[in-house]
């Protein structure tokens, strides 16, 4: 390789026509499947040519068929129900973790920052939209209230596979059509630490569970490898866990005890999968938040290398995460891996300039080697059908910017004239 490749971490802002039909989907509404299909299909085909177009080196679908990056996975396990919860403004504040009011700052008026500052100050983004909350059970509303969706394990889990097929083969058509060879797509897929907001009704344990969705997940997993494409794994929970254990007033070790043995169980996903056709996407909540809970990523890093990938995207390029780049003049990067650095950012609606973007890929291929190297993204732009982290000429122009910083750093670090 003689450059700097250029990804992005899946999700992008799905066209309206789309989200009125997976909205209905998720709700029980109806809608005509038929034009549904015929709908994907073409605008699958046109998301992947704006990726080529754009000069994206490694593309996918941006997740046009799923109404989340983990509720799809409801649709494709048996054993689980969902459950209809009313959420109440009190029920929005009992969802800050205990213990959290003692170990934050005040605000000027005394009132819990988070409690007046994340729901108060933000109420238009956190109206009830079917959006993932800040806690461990629930699919919620941060709002005056209203209607929440939980889902639990009441039975064995098994794989229903219909649903994947045809999203490889939408993908795979779509691929074909632009020529581009499917080892340069990629597919995201969840992992088992991010489904740990079911509720476990069936299993001895937590972690049973945990194995038992592995066992699922692993099917997903090798259809997606088994079509030529690289598997993508999402994980938006292993990072942020961190600190809904620090914040009630557990310990690292209590976090370990419920980190480790997800992690063995996402290997256990993984197993007999190259490396080099696994992408592990970790971010600490992707939400137009202050962030100033998150943890390290020297904090989060030794479970993150536990993990058999072979490719690591993580933020890099927001204001809280930014500086994190001297982790890896510390950390030595096991042999063969890649790692993918947030150079652009859906936190904010300006769009990075190319010099900066190619000045933060050429710090760090200077630690670790331009060939572990590749440009991505902090998170999607939608991790849902009902969010747009940006609007959609913003996400395109901020796509542009990482490959054309890209290019300025490949330039520099394999010195061309």
């Amino acid at each position: 390789m003689d450059r700097i490749l250029t990804t992005h971490v899946g999700s992008l802002l799905r066209p309206e026509p789309l989200k009125a039909d997976l909205i209905a989907q998720a709700g029980g509404d109806s809608y005509d499947d038929e034009a549904f299909q015929s709908r994907l299909r073409a605008e699958v085909a046109d998301v992947v040519r704006s990726q080529v177009a754009t000069g994206l080196d490694v593309v996918d679908d941006g997740e046009y068929g799923k109404l989340s990056w983990l509720t799809y996975i409801y649709n494709r396990v048996r054993g689980v129900e969902p459950r209809k919860i009313a959420y109440t403004r009190a029920d929005m504040l009992a969802l800050i973790p205990p213990g959290l009011a003692d170990r934050i700052p005040r605000g000027p008026s005394g009132l819990d920052p988070v409690a007046s500052g994340e729901i108060d100050l933000f109420k238009e983004m956190y109206r009830w939209v079917s959006f993932v909350a800040a806690t461990d059970r629930h699919e919620t509303a941060y709002s005056t209230g209203g209607d929440g969706v939980g889902w639990a394990c009441t039975g064995p889990v098994s794989y229903d596979p219909a649903e994947t097929a045809s999203q490889l083969a939408v993908l795979r058509a779509a691929a074909d059509a632009v020529g581009i060879e499917p080892g340069r797509v990629f597919v995201p897929a969840v992992s088992p630490v991010s489904l740990y907001y079911y509720v476990n009704e069936y299993y001895d344990s937590d972690e049973a569970f945990a194995y038992a969705m592995a066992e699922v997940l692993a099917q997903e997993y090798r259809m997606i490898v088994d079509a030529g494409f690289v598997l993508h794994v999402d994980d938006a929970v292993l990072w942020h866990k961190f600190a809904t254990f620090r914040m009630s007033g557990g310990s690292e070790k209590d976090y370990a005890a419920w980190a480790v043995p997800r992690i063995e169980a996402l290997n256990q996903a993984l197993d007999g999968i190259p490396q080099e056709r696994v992408r592990y996407h970790i971010c600490s909540g992707s939400g137009h938040s202050t962030k100033v809970f998150d943890p390290a990523l020297a904090e989060i890093l030794p479970y993150v290398l536990r993990v058999n990938w072979g490719m690591l995207l993580f933020e890099q390029a927001n204001v809280v995460h930014e500086h994190e780049w001297t982790v890896w003049q510390d950390a030595k990067l096991p042999e063969g891996r890649v790692l993918v650095p947030g150079v652009v950012t859906h936190h904010t609606h300006m769009v990075e300039h190319p010099e900066l973007v190619a000045q933060r890929l050429v710090r760090l291929a200077n630690l670790v080697g331009r060939e572990h190297v590749m440009a991505g993204t902090d998170c999607g732009f939608a991790q849902s059908s009902y969010i747009a982290r940006t609007d959609s000429w913003t996400q395109w122009a901020k796509l542009r910017s990482l490959v054309e910083g890209a290019q300025l750093a490949s330039t520099r670090l394999w010195n061309r004239a």
